[in-house]
């Protein structure tokens, strides 16, 4: 992977700047900031999910820095212009473990001269990393905001035996199916995606669209369970067909070009930072947090923080419209009923599906901005 050279400030809001810092962990960090000019100010980090970047935070980092933080969202391991990751899908994926992705963000912090965060946010995958933070370390990470995917318990050591094999069960279904979630942890998900018939950019194109609000079946509601009846209820970028990849899945939506031209939240020009970005790393790191979190390998350390709960104050924000909501069932009101035991808020927005804080980015700002008000009482 050719080393980056940095980030073009055309395609950056004023006020936000892009750098790099070294996170003592290995990696060379990219991370876009906005209120850096003022020393002494409390840190809020903003963590991105998948397939995602830290530019997926520009429209909300200048009016949280107006609100008198340090506002630093960084590409995380895996993504963008970040780099001293291995992306091979044969090399180790214990580097894009829960608990070293909490390692990059400790090792940012520090590395900015910083000893706390006033507020760990985090959105799609983001959200596990961001809850992890404050799970693992209430002490650095004073307050937690998680966006979209629900976070219902630390990891369970008391793993209840039997059941149903959801996954072959989905095989067998009279429409046969899959976890998108195990698709991602497989070897061709990546050339899958990065060239697909249809091309990379239309490819993203489709999959934004096909998750957001704009795509009009997107009305999401609890599942009765983790079964293979329940989870088939789900759309096709979540429970795929068996014997379709996701770049196929997405083609079937990819919008007109009238929806194209009158996507306000992504135009054409910022979506060619995704795929630009896209196009030089590929998606395998990224795929490879999937893989970690599929996996057995690392869940006997996440079962160290079984019963455990996030004690710091929390809220939750998500689109109205987002089925990320609800795609682990139960862990929405599971969240709301002991995990997060200072829960100030839990918000599902008007007008917007899974990517929330791009397509309605003035609510997300207010909400966030109320919730940390609420830290000063």
């Amino acid at each position: 992977m050719v080393a980056p050279t940095g980030f073009d400030q055309d395609l950056l809001p004023v006020g936000v700047r892009s750098r790099f810092v070294s996170d003592n962990n290995g990696l060379n960090m990219h991370v876009l900031e906005a209120g850096h000019e003022e020393p002494g100010r409390e840190l809020l980090v903003l963590l991105h999910g998948f397939p995602e970047l830290a530019y997926s935070w520009r429209k909300v980092m200048v009016r949280l820095a107006e609100a008198g933080y340090h506002v630093v969202a960084p590409d995380q391991r895996g993504y963008g212009l970040t780099t001293g990751w291995v992306g091979d899908y044969h090399s180790d994926i214990a580097p894009f473990r829960l608990f070293n992705l909490v390692r990059d963000v400790m090792g940012l912090v520090h590395a900015l001269g910083h000893e706390s965060v006033a507020s760990v946010i985090g959105h799609d995958f983001g959200s596990p990393v961001a809850a992890w933070c404050s799970l693992i370390r209430p002490d650095i990470f004073k307050s937690v905001v998680l966006m979209s995917a629900p976070i219902g318990q630390a990891a369970s050591i008391a793993n209840a035996a039997g059941g149903e094999d959801v996954h072959a069960a989905m095989a067998a279904l009279p429409r046969p199916r899959k976890h998108y979630q195990w698709y991602y942890s497989t070897p061709e998900a990546n050339g899958n995606m990065l060239h697909c018939p249809q091309g990379l950019h239309d490819f993203l194109r489709a999959y934004y669209h096909h998750k957001s609000a704009e795509w009009a079946a997107n009305t999401p509601y609890p599942l009765k369970g983790w079964t293979a009846a329940e989870l088939a209820k789900l759309p096709t970028y979540y429970i795929m067909d068996l014997d379709r990849g996701m770049a196929e899945t997405v083609a079937d939506e990819m919008p007109s070009a009238k929806e194209i031209a009158s996507c306000t939240w992504l135009p054409e020009v910022e979506l060619g930072v995704y795929s630009s970005t896209f196009g030089r790393t590929g998606f395998q790191g990224g795929l490879n947090w999937y893989r970690c979190a599929t996996s057995s390998r690392f869940t006997p350390e996440l079962e160290l923080f079984s019963g455990r709960t996030i004690d710091v104050p929390s809220m939750y924000v998500a689109g109205k419209s987002d089925w990320g909501v609800h795609q682990k069932p139960g862990d929405f009101e599971r969240m709301q009923e002991g995990f997060c035991t200072d829960m100030r808020g839990c918000h599902l927005v008007d007008g917007a599906g899974h990517w929330v804080q791009q397509e309605r980015p003035d609510e997300v700002v207010s909400l966030v901005s109320q919730f940390l008000r609420s830290l000063e009482t």
